[in-house]
């Protein structure tokens, strides 16, 4: 399902120069954990290359104070919600892992391997009420994750990202991607004890 991911610049050079870029963008990102309707970075199409943006996660849902935070890949082209901007707005999630729960509530973090580096993980959004909302994109799980969870995101390698965002057929193919092997291990409280040192 993916309800929580990891933003956190002193992770990976990669998202310390994201995060730089946003905050001379004029942006004030959350870092730490990233919960749905936070405002968090995305990487998004620009005129001429990829740039930064801000937006929160989580579409408005159907029943009032609902939000729907992912998309399932299997279906995006064929639920009406999804499939227009899809095609027109995908976007890039960048993080440091993210999070799922085993059934006893047992909070498990992944990443590629035991020290945190960037993860991509796909996503794109659409405009509500001329607001740019943003939803990440799910899929299957594999060996590494079905264990814990029966859904992952959608991870991107960062030479995968160009092509995501501005080539719909690449992207269309991808929705089907066999997914990397990740690192898992339990988020207990000595970890929320660090992020907290670094003040996130």
């Amino acid at each position: 399902m993916c309800g929580r991911f990891m933003f956190k610049p002193t992770d990976s050079p990669e998202i310390q120069r994201i995060y730089q870029l946003a905050l001379d963008n004029g942006y004030q990102l959350k870092s730490g954990e990233i919960f749905p309707t936070d405002q968090t970075a995305l990487i998004v199409a620009g005129k001429k290359q990829v740039r930064i943006v801000q937006m929160p996660w989580g579409f408005p849902g159907f029943k009032e104070k609902q939000i729907i935070i992912n998309a399932r890949a299997e279906t995006i082209m064929n639920k009406e919600i999804f499939a227009d901007a899809f095609i027109k707005y995908r976007c890039v999630y960048p993080t440091s892992g993210f999070f799922e729960w085993t059934k006893d509530k047992q909070k498990i973090y992944f990443n590629y391997q035991e020290k945190p580096s960037a993860l991509y993980i796909a996503g794109f959004y659409n405009f509500f009420d001329g607001q740019a909302k943003s939803i990440l994109i799910t899929t299957v799980p594999n060996a590494s994750v079905a264990p814990i969870h029966n859904r992952m995101p959608l991870i991107l390698k960062k030479e995968e990202i160009n092509r995501w965002i501005y080539d719909s057929n690449f992207a269309k193919n991808l929705l089907a991607k066999q997914m990397p092997l990740l690192t898992a291990k339990k988020f207990n409280r000595i970890n929320l004890k660090k992020y907290r040192r670094y003040g996130f």
